[in-house]
C-alpha cells in the first residue's frame, strides 16, 4: 500500500509534467524541471521515475488501459464481433483519437525503439496480429509492425501539420480495405 505523502508527491509530479508536456514539446522538459514545478526533490522524483519518458508511460496509462479494455469487451466494431477488417478501421480510428489528445504524452514515452519496448505497444500489435491471423491475412507477424507504423507519435505529428484527423483515419480505413 502506498503511503499518503507518497501518493500525494506521486499526483503532484505527474500532475506537473501534464501541464509541463502540454506546455512545451516532450524533449524539452527536463527532470529537473518537473521536479521544481511538483515542488518535490530531485531524489525523490527519480525513486519513483527513472526517467522522462517513464512520467509520459505513467500518464498514459490510464488512458491507454481504457482502450485495451473497450478491445477486448466493448461493443463492436471496437470490440468482439465484427470482422477483421472492420475492427481494425475502428482501432486505427480510436488510436487517432488517443494520439490526437495524447500525442505529446506518447511522443514523451515512446522514444526511438523504446517504442517498441511498451507494453502498450506489445498490446497493439498483438491484436492487430490477431485481426490479421483471424481474417487469414499471410504473414500476420510481418505484416503488424508495418501496420502499426503509421500510429508512431512523430508520424502523427508530422501529417497533423497538413491533415485532419478525419483525413488521416479515411486513409487508415482506406489501408484496412487494401488487406
Amino acid at each position: 500500500m502506498e503511503r499518503a505523502d507518497a501518493a500525494r508527491n506521486r499526483a503532484r509530479v505527474l500532475d506537473a509534467a501534464a501541464k509541463l508536456f502540454a506546455s512545451r514539446p516532450p524533449h524539452e522538459v527536463t527532470m529537473e524541471d518537473i521536479a521544481k514545478a511538483a515542488g518535490v526533490g530531485r531524489g525523490t522524483l527519480y525513486r519513483r521515475y527513472p526517467d522522462r519518458a517513464a512520467i509520459a508511460v505513467a500518464l498514459l496509462d490510464e488512458h491507454e488501459r481504457a482502450l485495451q479494455e473497450k478491445l477486448l469487451r466493448g461493443d463492436p466494431p471496437l470490440g468482439p464481433g465484427a470482422p477483421p477488417a472492420e475492427r481494425l478501421a475502428a482501432f486505427y480510428a480510436a488510436m487517432v483519437g488517443l494520439l490526437e489528445d495524447h500525442a505529446h504524452l506518447v511522443l514523451g514515452s515512446e522514444v526511438g525503439r523504446s517504442r517498441f519496448e511498451t507494453g502498450a505497444y506489445g498490446f497493439w500489435r498483438a491484436h492487430v496480429r490477431s485481426l490479421l491471423a483471424a481474417a487469414g491475412t499471410p504473414g500476420p507477424d510481418a505484416l503488424a509492425d508495418v501496420l502499426l507504423a503509421p500510429l508512431a507519435p512523430d508520424v502523427y505529428v508530422q501529417q497533423r501539420r497538413t491533415l485532419s484527423p478525419e483525413q488521416i483515419t479515411g486513409a487508415l480505413r482506406r489501408l484496412t480495405r487494401a488487406l
